[in-house]
């Protein structure tokens, strides 16, 4: 698989992840896994295992628009309802792709849980803590890396929460 570690994304993600003296195994896929089960096809392990970084558009009760991110198992969905209720905020919605870019810096498909330009308030699916070891994508479609689930709450100072 070609080399990505190049790539101003995975570039970005890789820089922020020394910053917490972290340096993970990175790897390039063949293709680009724009869905968790693509992804976990690719790396041999159950959709469940991949932390999927979803943006959403949080609006709060004084109708302020931020992003949200949600580091959801791949194995279900998020209920925005839920979450919405939980973490205090008038409603949440799936981003359009301009929102993510804005917000993250990367495409949908590479949204890493970290490397944004500015720190995101992030929420973590408490169904990754039944995994020693979970991927995050690495900045770009074809990348990933491993991590855990204390380590993803450590990296983003991120809220564990039930999420599905």
């Amino acid at each position: 698989s070609r080399d990505l570690s190049g790539h101003a994304g995975v570039r970005s993600v890789m820089q922020t992840l020394a910053l917490h003296h972290v340096t993970p195994e990175v790897r390039h896929l063949p293709d680009a896994v724009r869905t968790a089960k693509a992804a976990a096809e690719a790396l041999g392990i159950s959709p469940a295992e991949i932390a999927n970084s979803l943006v959403f558009v949080a609006t709060t009760h004084d109708g302020e628009r931020l992003p949200l991110l949600v580091l959801a198992s791949g194995g279900h969905r998020v209920d925005v309802d839920k979450v919405a209720d939980l973490t205090g905020l008038a409603s949440i919605e799936q981003a359009d792709p301009a929102f993510v870019r804005e917000h993250t810096g990367f495409a949908i498909g590479g949204v890493a849980p970290v490397g944004h330009p500015r720190h995101i308030r992030t929420i973590i699916d408490v169904t990754l803590c039944r995994y020693a070891t979970v991927w995050a994508a690495a900045g770009h479609s074809h990348s990933v890396f491993a991590t855990s689930y204390d380590e993803l709450i450590r990296i983003t100072g991120g809220q564990p929460m039930d999420v599905a």
